[in-house]
């Protein structure tokens, strides 16, 4: 796993990449179709979806420059231009969502600043709702401001307008749950649930049309298995650790279901378990966690709180909760 100082060396160039985002590069312009970059940052998506961060962190200076060419090159109005412009702002999602699970949250901010120019001009109105999606998981997770957080999911829903297609009312559909739990985490208990009473319902009628459990190419997923997630969260922020493990028992994950995803939802059951006083059955969550998906286990702040409660809750601890609170720098 990767230490500090290697950490600090995956990242730099990809800030130095950011800072230079509108300068083209002085060597000779690299050669490639706006296929083969697409194709590009699609694994690169992918790798970031999978947990594997350090594959996905190695490869974005390159894409970060490879997006700035196309979109200086293809400059005329039309569907070139706005492609040019969606694998920009894809880049620019991957990067903040890989400094934010590290740890970086300067890196994250200048990322995500860096989409919210490109996304308005990928001619793809949920792409500027994604943009904002992820903007209000950093100022929650930074700055404590929930209020910001549902002002900003307000905004998303109130500009993407429900067209008719799937993958506009998953888009909807995750933006309402986001609403969901960051209303819980403000104590707003009422909006919560009206939250979570449109997304049931959104996702109960996406389920009668026969809409598929997510889509791929924006990497969210929505549907009756989110929606359930998203009543855990609540319950989490609402301190309800009871009634939150109460829908984990329910959640089945499919074994399609993306590494991060099923190594978040352990770990956050990890959390509620150590609440509630359940200390083997929360390390043994952190421990399937950790084999899911072990950079984003490593790093994860909650990871670091429930081993620390782990750590507390006995005088003396054992081997396995010993040999993961090392593995995971607490």
């Amino acid at each position: 796993m990767l230490q500090r100082d290697q950490l600090d060396a995956l990242l730099t160039p990809i800030s130095s990449a950011l800072d230079s985002w509108d300068i083209l590069p002085d060597d000779d312009l690299p050669n490639g179709s706006l296929d083969e970059l697409a194709a590009k940052v699609s694994q690169n998506s992918r790798q970031r979806a999978a947990g594997e961060f350090g594959a996905a962190a190695e490869a974005l200076p390159e894409l970060i420059v490879l997006t700035a060419v196309a979109v200086q090159t293809y400059t005329q109005p039309g569907a070139d231009r706005e492609r040019a412009h969606y694998l920009q702002a894809e880049v620019a999602r991957t990067t903040a969502i890989i400094a934010y699970r590290l740890g970086f949250m300067d890196l994250a901010r200048l990322a995500l600043a860096r989409m919210a120019v490109a996304a308005p001009q990928s001619g793809d109105p949920r792409q500027v709702a994604i943009e904002r999606y992820e903007r209000a998981q950093i100022t929650h997770a930074e700055a404590s401001r929930p209020d910001r957080g549902v002002a900003l999911m307000k905004l998303a829903l109130r500009d993407l307008g429900d067209d008719g297609q799937s993958s506009t009312a998953a888009v909807r559909g995750t933006l309402l749950l986001r609403a969901a739990t960051l209303s819980a985490a403000q104590r707003d208990d009422t909006a919560s649930e009206e939250w979570l009473a449109e997304a049931d319902a959104l996702a109960t009628s996406m389920e009668r049309q026969g809409a598929e459990n997510g889509i791929g190419r924006y990497a969210l997923a929505f549907g009756p298995l989110n929606v359930a997630l998203g009543k855990m969260d609540v319950a989490i922020y609402s301190e309800d650790h009871d009634a939150a493990l109460r829908w984990a028992e329910m959640v089945e994950m499919p074994d399609h279901y993306q590494p991060t995803r099923i190594a978040g939802f352990q770990i956050r059951r990890a959390g509620s378990l150590a609440w509630t006083a359940k200390h083997l059955e929360a390390l043994e969550a952190l421990e399937t966690a950790r084999r899911v998906a072990p950079q984003l286990t490593r790093y994860h702040p909650e990871v670091h709180e429930t081993v620390g409660t782990l750590l507390r809750a006995r005088q003396r601890a054992t081997d396995q909760l010993r040999t993961f609170a090392q593995w995971s720098g607490i």
